[in-house]
């Protein structure tokens, strides 16, 4: 409520929203039901990549979740701090942390104090459908608060039935995990059913490297009301992590400090969700949550008086969708009113501890059929966002598209877009003290924006796949953590020219399923200040990333997954050790013939290449083995 009535202060912007709900209702009201099972059936594809881009699906070192199956993904880059689960940045095409966003549905799930903890998504992977990486234009329109892109899940159906997991490793490893799912359908209305989902994992561990021990928890449910044109989804879930690594933030630079880090971070999640298809090719859905985070951080485990807490709350709705005027013309929309605020022992000393944020979105799309198979898709509109902190900012985004579809399905695609995307500083940039202490805030921080231009190509055949994009993408002042040699990190605004190529391949065979991919990366920075030496995150990228994985099914009992990644990091001052590396990771799953539903696996992460600091100065994991068992019904 509280959020909605902050909204309502802003009466150049409701009325802007109330203007467009109110027409697209009117056009609704005059329009056929012509509602399909799914919302977004007959939408033309987007610039998302979908299907398969790596081949295993559950990690070596800890507990499954949505973030496990983003490693080794070629769209993202996970800078990792202990492992994946215990704390990953993820950066898409070269931008940092900060510049990416979690959305879950129709809402960005947004951490106002740092984007280190926008992982932190206490959900279950089985609730969710796999995820898919929004860039250029279809961020600008889907994402919120991200400048170069968002990763982005919908809320699956729910299956009846269960899984238990048993496991453990080297290290002194053990995990434990059981998920289970009851459907049943309404008496009095059969075509509607109700699904019930709960989960629970937990796992612990002495790390990989001394003083990388970790010790998770989490649970979850989740209540689904299905009917033939709606889904309704309410969640809770919780997480605790505990977790340590020397030079976690710090890196090596401060070695005289004793940065035996460790951190202490517990998030609760109760989220309502709603999609509903009323015409065809039109939809819309709805997204409302409250998120708390807190976060304990020590900065050395052996005195554990030096600490800095950090408790953050965040209330949001948000709505999108899309709503189809006639076959030729429709309305792409995304709204997400957002509240939040934080109180922290380090972080209150800027100009406010509070902020609410807005984005509206209108993109009109034009689709005309050139003959039976080839069609052309044009889209133009604008974003709106807006803060009371804030001056406001609009935005246009582009982007036109050939598509080609024959009978069985198979497809080209080329497409050309523009897009500019804006979003605002965390408050660790802007609230934290600007004299003293290790990591110095910038209260005068301005508002980041970046201008992306891109052209694309994809191939979709029956037996392979592939995807290439060349972009070109311009960030003004991006906010990045800088280091000088005067023993301190400050918060500093960079502009950044970045120009990059991706490439994904697939192919399947018989038994044999390949993915492969490859992209560059190339930065042209200025900082504006001859004293800076050193960048912790900006200048933390590879540029060339290879990656090859093969899904392997020998026959019905056993199957094997290889996952491989070669890079070649930008020369940073602050890294020591090799600027490249090859990470591995394999995983084989037994299923014996006697005992039906029953999966024997054993999985290895990192056998080579552990010196490799994925974050300058910071130390990376080693080689993890763990075995388990996992039986479903």
């Amino acid at each position: 409520m509280e959020v909605l009535l902050k909204f309502m202060t802003n009466n150049n912007l409701l009325s802007l929203i109330i203007l467009t709900l109110a027409v697209n209702e009117a056009i609704a009201q005059g329009e056929p039901q012509k509602a399909t099972d799914d919302p977004q059936q007959g939408v033309l594809p987007t610039l998302t990549i979908h299907g398969q881009e790596k081949a295993n699906i559950r990690p070596a070192t800890t507990y499954e979740s949505p973030i496990s199956n983003l490693d080794f993904d070629p769209r993202v880059d996970i800078q990792s701090r202990n492992m994946a689960e215990a704390q990953g940045d993820i950066s898409i095409r070269g931008g940092i942390f900060e510049n990416t966003g979690l959305q879950v549905g129709s809402a960005t799930l947004f951490d106002p104090q740092t984007g280190h903890y926008i992982t932190e998504l206490p959900i279950a992977p089985e609730m969710l459908t796999g995820p898919r990486i929004y860039t250029g234009a279809e961020n600008a329109l889907h994402g919120f608060n991200s400048g170069v892109g968002t990763v982005h899940y919908d809320w699956s159906k729910i299956r009846q039935g269960g899984s238990v997991t048993l496991g453990g490793g080297d290290n002194n490893l053990n995990f434990q995990r059981i998920h289970s799912a009851w459907t049943q359908s309404l008496e009095k209305h059969k075509e509607w059913s109700m699904g019930y989902e709960a989960e629970y994992s937990r796992s612990e561990s002495d790390g990989t490297i001394k003083y990388s021990d970790h010790n998770f928890s989490r649970v979850t449910a989740r209540m689904q009301l299905l009917g033939p044109n709606s889904q309704t989804d309410f969640f809770a879930g919780y997480q605790s992590k505990n977790f340590g690594l020397y030079g976690m933030y710090t890196g090596d630079q401060y070695t005289a400090y004793n940065p035996y880090e460790t951190e202490n971070i517990k998030t609760r999640l109760i989220l309502l969700n709603h999609q509903q298809s009323y015409a065809e090719q039109s939809y819309w859905e709805v997204t409302a949550y409250h998120r708390r985070n807190s976060d304990h951080y020590i900065f050395n485990r052996f005195s554990p008086n030096n600490k800095f807490i950090h408790e953050t709350d965040v209330s949001s709705v948000g709505l999108s969708g899309v709503h189809s005027i006639d076959e030729q013309i429709s309305i792409n929309h995304s709204l997400q009113i957002t509240s939040d605020e934080i109180e922290s022992s380090v972080l209150e000393v800027g100009k406010f501890t509070d902020r609410t944020y807005y984005k509206l979105s209108i993109v009109p799309e034009y689709r005309r059929d050139l003959n039976k198979q080839k069609s052309l898709r044009f889209r133009a509109g604008l974003s709106y966002d807006d803060t009371n902190r804030n001056e406001s900012k609009i935005s246009p985004i582009a982007e036109i598209s050939w598509l080609t579809e024959d009978i069985k399905g198979e497809s080209d695609r080329t497409y050309i877009s523009y897009a500019e995307t804006t979003q605002v500083v965390g408050y660790g940039g802007i609230g934290g003290s600007e004299t003293s202490g290790l990591f110095r805030s910038n209260h005068d921080l301005d508002r980041e924006t970046s201008q992306n231009l891109e052209v694309g190509h994809s191939l979709n055949r029956t037996e392979w796949s592939l995807d290439s994009a060349l972009f070109y993408r311009w960030d003004d002042n991006l906010v990045d953590w800088v280091y000088s040699g005067s023993g301190a990190r400050a918060a500093e605004n960079v502009d950044i020219k970045t120009i990059g190529l991706e490439i994904i391949a697939t192919r399947y065979w018989d038994k044999l399923e390949g993915i492969a991919s490859y992209s560059y990366l190339h930065k042209n920075e200025d900082y504006g200040n001859p004293a800076v030496i050193g960048s912790f995150y900006a200048l933390n990228y590879p540029e060339h990333r290879a990656t090859l994985g093969f899904i392997f099914h020998a026959n019905e009992q056993l199957e094997i997954r290889l996952d491989n990644e070669w890079r070649e990091q930008k020369e940073n001052a602050l890294r020591s050790g090799p600027k490249d590396a090859l990470y591995s990771h394999v995983g084989i799953s037994y299923y014996p013939s006697q005992i039906e539903d029953l999966e024997v696996f054993f999985a290895l992460d990192k056998p080579w290449d552990d010196t490799f600091q994925e974050l300058p100065g910071t130390p990376g994991r080693s080689e993890q083995l763990s075995l388990g068992i996992n039986y479903r019904w």
